[in-house]
Formats: C-alpha cells, structure tokens, sequence
C-alpha cells in the first residue's frame, strides 16, 4: 500500500515529467520545420500557407525572444470564445470542452466542503489504530472514513454531506443537460442547408421478384411519400473495390519514393528486392518493378469497377433517399414505413464524412450475428483483463505479500525500489496494459456493423466504459482488498470478511491517486507533446513527400478521440463521486486534472484536432448517463460501507439518495433526450419556409445527386483526371442547376460522378 512519502515520490516523478514534456513542447512547437505538427488545423482550413522563410531559418527558429514566452500557448489557448469555437472547430468539440467545465463546477465547491468539513470528522475518529494488527494501512488512510469508529454519531455527518453532493451534482447536471440541449437545437437551426438534413437512409429493402432494389424503392416511397420523395442513391458493394484501391496507394506511395530518390541521384537507377519483407529474392529495378504492379492493379480497378456497375448482386438493400424538404424526411426518418418492423427501417442518413461505407452492405440477419459474437468477445475481453488488473495491484500492495511471502522481503524493503513500486509503477502497468484497448473495441464496433463513424465511436466508448468500470474501477478494488488483506482472509472466521472489506475499500484510494498522476497529469503534458505524430510526419517528410498534397496528407491532426477519453473522463467523476465521502484526500488532485486537461484539449481542438465528423454533440446523454451511473455506485457503495460499520440507525437515510438519483435520470431523459434523438417538425418547416422565400430557384435535387459519392470513387476519379483515362457519364440523367426542373429521372446511384476535362 502506498504510503505519503510513495505518493510524494509518485508526484515529484509526475509534475517533473510533465514539466520536462511541457518545456519539450514549448521549443518544439515554435521551430518552422514543426509548424505543420503543432498546428496542422490552420494549414487544412488553409489559414496558413507554405513558409516563405529561406536558409537556416526556414527549420529553426532564430528569434531568442519567442523562447522566453514559452508559455504564451496558455493565455493563447483561451482567447477564442465559445461561439468562436464552434465556428472554427464545431459543436463537437465546444460540447467535448464542456465536459471539463462540469467537472470543475461539480467538483471544486464538493472539495472545500469535504477539506474543511469531512477531513476533520475522519482525523479525529482514530479507529484504525486499534486494528493495526488486523488490517493494513497507511497515514493516508487516516484521512478516510475507515477511521471513525464503528457505530460512531459521525456517520450522520457523512450522510449529510451525501445529500448535499447529490443534490448538487444532479443540480448542475440538470442546467447543463438544459444548456448543451438548446446548444444543439440552436446550431442545428442556424445551420446553412446541408445533404443529411434532407436524406434518409433506409435498410433491410425487401426484395421483390422481378424488381431491382432501385426500382422497389422507388415505387415504395413514390407510394407512401408523393409529396416530398424526390429520389435515391442505391448502395453497391464496393469493398473489393476499396481494397484494390487501397493496395494501389501503397504501391503508388513505394514508386514515389523511388522515383523521388532518382531524382536527387539520377546517375543511378534505384534498385530493390522483390522477396519477403524487401529482404531476399532477385534485385530488380525499384521504378520499372512498382509501376508495372501500379499498371497491373490499374487494370483490375477498372475491371472491378464494371463489375460493380453491371453485377445485380452487387446492388445492396440499403438506399440513401433523399426529399424535397426537410419536413418530409423527418417525417420519414421518425416513424415506421411498414407493418412489418424489421423491413424499411429508416433512420437519418450520417453526413457524408461521417458514413462507414464498409458496413453498408451488411445483410440484416448478418448484423445480429455479429453483434451477438462482439457482445461475447467483450465480455470475455472483461474477464481476461483481471489478470494484468490482479498484477497490478499485486504491485500496488506489497505489505500483504510480505506477509504471504516473506522471502521477498529484503528486496521489496530497500526503500528507493518500495517507493518506486508502490508510488509510480503500478499507476504506470495500468496504463500500459490499457494502451491498445481502445482500438481493439473500436474495431470491434466496427464488426458490429454500424454504419457512420460517429456511432462506431460512440458504441466503442460504451464498451471502454464498462471495461474501466469492472476492471479498473471495481476490479482494482476487489483484487486490492484482497491483496492488502489477504494475511487476514485467510486467518480469520468467515463472518469477519465483510468487515474488513468495509474498513479496505477506502484505502483503494492511494492507488487511484497514483494512476490519476500518471494518466492525469503526464499522459496530458504527453498529449500536446505529440512526439509520435511529430516522428511519424517527419519520416513521411522525408521519404515520401513530393508535392504540397503530399506534405498534406503527412500532417495528422486526429482527433478528440471520443472513444478512449470520455470513458477516461467519466471515470474521472466516477472516482470522484464515490471519494467524496469516503476519502476526500483524492479530491484535489482530479481538480488538477480537469483543469489542466481543460487548456491542453483547448489548445488542441484550436490547432490541431480536425474532426472527422460533426454529430452536434449526440454523445451528450452518454456523458450524463454514466455520470448518474457513478452517483449510483457512489450511493450504493456507501450504503455497503456504513453497514459494515454498524450505522444502523444512519444507514437506512440514504435509502432515498438512490431512489432520488433514478427518478431524477428518468425525467432528465424524458426532458431533453428527445432533442437529441430526433428532429423536431416544426423547426424543420420554419427551416423549409425560410429556405424558399431566400432562394425560391433553387434545384434541389440536383444538390443533393452526388451527395453521398463513396469516397473510393472520388479518389479513382481523381486518378483517372490526373492521367488519360475518362469515365463516361453515368446511366441514369442527372440534372445541371441549370438543367429544366422537368426531368423525372431519380438521383444517380451513388457511385456515378460526372466530371469534364479542365480547360
């Protein structure tokens, strides 16, 4: 168990670290040859252009007094406004940062009423000193509830403060569920026209003999929707044709390489080995060899592509329909189009960005299975990370294997390697074994078969939240316990058990503070550092950059990472829901976090983050679900705690803390959720209305034709303009904005894109 002087040890490596990584990012970010790392925003919305600098100058910033400002990013990273911030970055993000904003507003005024009203209470209690020869613990520990005497009168001063943190976490929550609601309405309704606002897209089309898919939506919705259907763009199973796309981009990468470098050496034809790896076989020559493969996979493009357009089985049931109004496709993504529920399912189309091409041609009865199939492997996953959670907290707790095994005792007592042990390293193994979690659950979601990345992500973070709850949170408590306690598990009558888990529980907390100042504090100065992206640009920099497009495609800016942060976020209030009470010590030291998490992800989503998508902040309901779901467990758990601790007569007031907590989740669900799942009528007429008294010419069918073009066929065309090869134009007439209204062909499927020679 972690003791002061381990804590102390645990901090100084972690704010020394972080400072180190901060200085880092302060000189790096301000040489020119890294600008395109640190703020690779400004260079997409293309606010800034190549550097005119010339010499030495040109890499290395030669100006001394910019060194000396090194903090500058602070005050630079709060200069925006909210509303600057939706407009430069989106409602996402300005949602995201809201999320750090609830927590200091919950949190900060829960920490002085604890410091200066529990810690006392708990100080002056002194029980655990009568069982220091039963139960392990440490001056920390003191701090906690596990120091007030059983059945002691200053439970009802904890109950109280339950009531008041309860009341105003779910006070809080209330305003800004309300807030973050309008907040969504209000940009959805300031909104220019966009494609989603008027396209559904429709699964599990039935099939009718003797129709094509295209021509059975057609009649179904030209049937129930006369008024506002205004056409379609069918869904082709494009995903070997994405494959051979995606091959021919690294070939094509590995020919720009080498013809580059024969350019910079052109006395020698650059050579390589055509075996495993590059590694054995015959030497060839390197640019003949790769663009003989290129030409090869050039023809199986193509010849893919006529597959797909001529093949019927190709056409999925799945059709992206599209509406002369927005009144009329929300009135057709908002109810059911049949009696039988399992056909015509209707949902709002994603943003085009935001469609996951690869799972649109999912059968229906496909998708079960292999929901049914992640949902086993997730709960596998679960049980199979205890074992790393058990080591780590084996680590964690080196008094009770001290008792277990006294042979390691010499070598865990030297005092530099015990307070490494306990202070650092298991804060530390936690965080590595977590590492790739996230994109494991990511891919996972994406089996799953849901069709736009936004849900991708945010059925992903579910999965990573229960993992952090179960393993992290509630795995590390019980293996800890057991660990911390185990000399007395097993040397006492077995109606003790309860009690020692009741006094244990609370003394989790140093472990918790260990891992917050490892992922808390350095895992956020490592976040603006980006020392990876930084390497990972400047190899591409320099082996296979060519043209400005390329020094583009280079720069990764990423993004928030909804998946891995707000689960990581969320456990954040979970710890500090369930601590408040019992050990508020831990307090303080999530309140550096959300502050300083707060200007990192501020600087972040203002310079570098370029979201993939925009969803205006559907993942709110999540953040406020799991954020009760921790004021529950905090509830309960405190319930189990003074029941251990013979409260008998304070015990049953915090009945009603929970039932309040329930009923306050249900009607907040009731209140707002409905602005998140659905798109009210009205505001799609007064939108429609609006819309034809400013442009009354509009032709929005030809608008919405290319809306939802896969992006694989926009990059194939593009490679084909750059060359002598031309698409024809597509089967189905497509209307010009210049073209008569009268033409009554349906939108093009979504594959067709007309485009003609540049002058």
């Amino acid at each position: 168990m972690a003791t002061l002087q381990d804590l102390g040890v645990s901090a100084f490596i972690n704010i020394v670290g972080g400072f180190a990584f901060l200085l880092l990012f302060a000189v790096l970010r301000i040489q020119p040859v890294n600008d395109r790392v640190y703020n690779p925003k400004w260079y997409l919305n293309g606010s800034r252009t190549r550097s005119m600098a010339q010499g030495l100058s040109k890499f290395v910033n030669l100006n001394l007094w910019t060194y000396l400002k090194f903090l500058n990013w602070i005050p630079g990273s709060l200069r925006m406004s909210e509303a600057e911030i939706i407009q430069h970055a989106g409602l996402d993000s300005a949602v995201y940062l809201r999320i750090y904003i609830l927590g200091l507003k919950i949190f900060v005024p829960i920490t002085l009423l604890a410091l200066m009203i529990l810690i006392p209470v708990n100080i002056s209690g002194g029980t655990l000193l009568s069982l220091r020869k039963e139960v392990v613990f440490s001056d920390i520990d003191k701090l906690s509830i596990s120091n007030v005497s059983p059945g002691s009168k200053r439970f009802f001063i904890h109950i109280l403060m339950a009531y008041i943190f309860t009341l105003w976490t779910c006070y809080i929550l209330y305003k800004e569920y309300a807030n973050v609601a309008f907040m969504r309405l209000h940009f959805m309704a300031s909104q220019q026209r966009r494609v989603d606002q008027f396209t559904v897209v429709v699964t599990n089309v039935p099939h009718v003999v003797g129709h094509s898919t295209a021509e059975t939506v057609d009649e179904f919705f030209q049937r129930n929707h006369p008024d506002h259907y205004l056409g379609q763009q069918p869904v082709y199973n494009a995903n070997k044709f994405g494959k051979l796309i995606k091959r021919k981009e690294r070939l094509q990468n590995w020919l720009d390489y080498y013809q580059r470098k024969f350019e910079r050496h052109p006395g020698s034809r650059p050579t390589a080995k055509v075996g495993f790896l590059g590694c054995c076989g015959r030497r060839v020559d390197a640019i003949d060899y790769y663009q003989g493969r290129v030409d090869v996979l050039d023809r199986k493009i193509l010849a893919e592509r006529q597959r797909v357009l001529k093949d019927p089985k190709a056409i999925m049931p799945v059709s992206f329909v599209t509406f002369d109004s927005r009144w009329g496709a929300a009135v057709c993504a908002q109810t059911q189009q049949s009696r039988n529920p399992t056909q015509w399912l209707t949902e709002w189309a994603p943003e085009p960005r935001d469609v996951y091409w690869q799972n649109l041609s999912i059968p229906f009865f496909t998708l079960s299975i292999r929901r049914l199939m992640i949902s086993i492997s997730v709960f596998a996953l679960i049980f199979f990370y205890m074992i790393p959670i058990a080591f780590v907290q084996s680590l964690a707790n080196l008094e009770g294997l001290e008792k277990v095994a006294p042979f390691l005792k010499p070598v865990i007592e030297i005092k530099v390697i015990k307070s490494f042990l306990q202070g650092f390293l298991p804060g530390l193994a936690l965080k590595i074994f977590l590492f790739i979690l996230p994109d494991v659950l990511v891919l996972m979601s994406k089996v799953e078969g849901y069709i736009s990345l936004s849900s991708v992500e945010r059925k992903a973070a579910t999965k990573y939240y229960y993992f952090i709850l179960v393993n992290v949170f509630l795995g590390s408590i019980i293996t800890g316990t057991a660990f911390e306690q185990l000399y007395t598990f097993l040397h006492q009558p077995p109606e003790q058990i309860p009690r020692t888990i009741g006094v244990s529980i609370p003394m989790k907390a140093t472990f918790f503070m260990t891992y917050i100042m490892i992922d808390g504090w350095s895992g956020i100065a490592n976040e603006i550092l980006r020392l990876k992206h930084l390497v990972i640009y400047h190899l591409k920099n320099v082996f296979l950059v060519k043209t400005e497009k390329d020094r583009e495609k280079a720069m990764d800016p990423g993004s928030i990472g909804l998946p891995e942060n707000l689960p990581n976020l969320q456990l954040y209030f979970l710890l500090g829901l369930v601590y408040a009470v019992i050990t508020p010590i831990l307090l303080p030291f999530i309140l550096i976090f959300f502050m300083f998490a707060f200007l990192v992800y501020r600087h972040q989503i203002m310079n570098v983050y370029n979201q993939e998508y925009e969803s205006a902040a559907a993942f709110w309901p999540f953040v406020q679900s799991r954020i009760i779901i921790g004021l529950l467990i905090s509830q309960v758990l405190l319930i189990g705690l003074l029941s251990t601790k013979k409260a008998a007569n304070s015990t049953p007031l915090l009945i009603f803390l929970p039932v309040f907590t329930i009923w306050f989740h249900y009607y907040c669900k009731k209140r707002f959720q409905p602005a998140f799942r659905k798109y009210p009528l009205e505001e799609a007429m007064e939108k429609d209305i609006l819309d034809k008294a400013s442009e009354p010419n509009l032709n929005l069918k030809a608008y919405l034709a290319d809306a939802y073009v896969h992006p694989i066929f926009q990059e194939f065309e593009c490679d084909e303009e750059a060359g002598e090869v031309r698409a024809n134009k597509y089967e189905h007439e497509l209307e010009s904005p210049y073209r008569s209204e009268s033409v009554p062909s349906p939108s093009p499927p979504h594959y067709v894109y007309h485009y003609e020679f540049e002058p």
